[in-house]
């Protein structure tokens, strides 16, 4: 896919729905046409590799949470901040980060640092594609400066967080939510004068914006949250290569579904920016009984007898939330 007139002709015929979302998003906000370009090339190429258009298709990283994140979320945050909201040009790279922060989600190889390596492939390939629409390295520096940051904000580690209250010395490296929350620490480490940078001041920001963008199904409709639950349990078994009808799938689904849901909502996600939690926090608080409600129930039903397999366990938290 090289480039945006290649991404539009194929969406077209595709998906038409995805390009008439973002355009809309760019034109509410006046945004520069070459964003525009880069998140729509950025969806179609994220669509062929791991979305319904190719062979691999991810239950959740795909052309969908493209419109979760860059229209759905993104103006919701925008309308709910009022005057206080991104102005145009930050608005322009959370479009493209909604299009292209999951570009990448087979890397073997991981890089030095905390950055994943699915985010460093991602973050070389936007800049790729930055160019390919029209960007100029110099002359828009500060735009390639937020989007490298934000993809590698967005770096999110399940591990179990295991320190209650890190020293500030120790933060760049606890296991736990997004990157993006320890984000300046890690550059006070790596690149000592990076604050003296306006520009990567300003990308570091954008990077707590876009975090919690990328996870803020915890504020939204409790149905939604589910929703984005049963999708990437989808895709976790289908990586791990366990069919959903088999009963090795039964025991993983339950545990990821249940206590994990929990887990994620209670332990692992923070609020990384005053818009995220002005806008999405409110919704967290409605949502967080729910949570626990929803992880109480799933485990009483399968007490006495464990599930069959992943689909009886899928069924039952669709049974459960409403959720499809």
């Amino acid at each position: 896919m090289p480039d945006a007139a290649a991404a539009r002709a194929l969406l077209a015929s595709k998906r038409p729905d995805l390009v008439e979302s973002l355009s809309d998003v760019a034109t509410r906000f006046a945004g520069d046409p070459r964003a525009l370009d880069a998140a729509v090339l950025g969806a179609a190429r994220l669509g062929l590799r791991h979305g319904s258009f190719g062979n691999d298709q991810h239950a959740y990283h795909n052309e969908t949470h493209v419109l979760e994140v860059g229209q759905r979320r993104l103006l919701r945050m925008v309308e709910g901040m009022g005057e206080a909201a991104p102005g145009p040009g930050d608005v322009d790279m959370l479009l493209v980060f909604a299009a292209c922060h999951d570009l990448r989600q087979r890397e073997t190889v991981d890089v030095p640092g905390p950055v994943g390596g699915n985010e460093a492939a991602s973050i070389a390939e936007t800049l790729r594609i930055l160019t390919a629409c029209g960007f100029d390295r110099v002359a828009d520096r500060a735009q390639f400066v937020a989007i490298e940051l934000m993809i590698a904000g967005s770096t999110f580690d399940a591990r179990p967080v295991v320190v209650e209250d890190p020293a500030t010395d120790e933060l760049p490296n606890i296991a736990g939510g997004a990157l993006a929350r320890g984000l300046a620490l890690w550059l006070d480490s790596a690149l000592p004068r990076w604050r003296a940078d306006a520009d990567a001041r300003r990308g570091e920001r954008l990077a707590r914006v876009a975090a919690d963008l990328d996870t803020a199904n915890v504020g939204e409709d409790f149905v939604q949250l589910c929703e984005t639950a049963i999708r990437l349990c989808r895709e976790r078994e289908m990586r791990f290569g366990r069919a959903l009808d088999r009963p090795e799938s039964a025991q993983p689904c339950l545990d990821f579904l249940g206590v994990g849901q929990e887990r994620y909502f209670h332990e692992l996600h923070r609020f990384n920016s005053r818009e995220g939690e002005r806008v999405f926090g409110p919704g967290k608080l409605r949502n967080g009984q729910r949570v626990r409600e929803t992880t109480a129930a799933m485990l009483a039903k399968f007490e006495a007898q464990g599930p069959a397999n992943g689909d009886q366990v899928i069924s039952a938290f669709s049974e459960l939330t409403g959720a499809r």
